[in-house]
């Protein structure tokens, strides 16, 4: 005898999960999945060959010292070598100080440019092309135009607007304390239209009733730009303050330009360090072991990033 209370027999099997069967190989063939992977194996070959094949290529370089004429297998003297220089915590110092120099100066001011530039209606367009304007503008002609803006002299820009103050002049670039927070600037005004723009198109997606319902709740603008519009952009801030940190990370044009490493060694960054390993030592091997080292440094910190912010990414 059936109870009551059970469900039909049909029913209670609508309702488990159909399982698929997987195609077996022939059938995958005759699907026409060889054609779609004759058509595929290109792209494939020519992303192995031109991202995967550098990496090997890395590894094995790292344990040969070489000028590419002659080839002598050294191990893991080259990471010795780099570890032992007195240099490297000088980069890794600066390095670690650029980065959050420019994480703190040049996270939030996008956010805040591109709320500002939705709440404009009629010049919302014309203010967006303002904010992208210095991607376009080339980074070595960037840096260029901020190296004479930065003069140490009453003919630099930023010493003639002191001047109207009475205050300055100032060394700038020449100044050991100065130095990497200038840098910094720089970057942070070549960059941060990219981040606008990302952060304009999200803004877009949000719902207005939202902002609506908090408006009737009598929310300040603080406290709905707090509880709604940060929160709807979790997930697009997580992923781009990552890809921040990975790019300020890896800082070398700025700096190579603008002062090349100098003074006293205030401004070398790790990819500077590498590249005088390569281009100015000779030493290959020095300088792929170093990018290696920052490469798995740069992964260990996104696997922690990545683990520290899953809850509060889903939450």
């Amino acid at each position: 005898m059936v109870a009551l209370d059970d469900p039909p027999t049909a029913a209670r099997a609508e309702a488990r999960p159909v399982r698929r069967r997987r195609p077996s190989p022939l059938a995958w063939v005759r699907r026409g999945g060889l054609t779609t992977l004759v058509f595929f194996l290109p792209l494939l070959l020519a992303f192995a060959y031109f991202s995967w094949w550098p990496i090997l290529r890395s590894l094995v370089l790292s344990l040969q010292q070489t000028n590419f004429i002659v080839t002598e297998w050294v191990g893991l003297a080259n990471f010795e070598r780099v570890l032992a220089d007195p240099l490297l915590m000088t980069a890794v110092w600066n390095t670690t100080y650029f980065t959050l120099l420019a994480v703190l100066i040049g996270f939030p001011v996008p956010i805040l440019l591109a709320v500002l530039i939705a709440e404009m209606r009629r010049t919302r367009g014309f203010a967006s092309v303002l904010a992208y304007l210095p991607v376009i503008i080339p980074p070595v002609v960037s840096v260029l135009l901020w190296k004479t803006f930065y003069r140490p002299d009453e003919a630099g820009l930023f010493n003639t607007i002191l001047g109207w103050f009475g205050l300055g002049p100032l060394p700038w670039l020449n100044d050991p304390d100065l130095v990497i927070p200038a840098i910094v600037v720089q970057a942070t005004w070549a960059s941060f239209g990219t981040a606008v723009i990302i952060y304009l198109a999200t803004l877009m997606t949000i719902r207005t009733e939202l902002y609506e319902a908090a408006e009737i709740d009598g929310a300040s603008i603080l406290r709905r730009f707090w509880h709604v519009t940060l929160p709807q952009m979790r997930g697009i801030l997580l992923i781009m303050l990552l890809l921040q940190l990975i790019g300020t990370f890896q800082v070398f044009t700025e700096p190579y330009i603008m002062t090349g490493g100098g003074p006293e060694n205030r401004s070398m960054t790790l990819l500077l360090l590498i590249y005088r390993y390569a281009f100015v030592s000779g030493d290959y091997g020095r300088a792929t072991a170093l990018s290696l080292l920052l490469a798995l440094a740069l992964s260990l910190l996104s696997a922690i990033y990545l683990w520290a912010t899953r809850r509060w990414s889903t939450s």
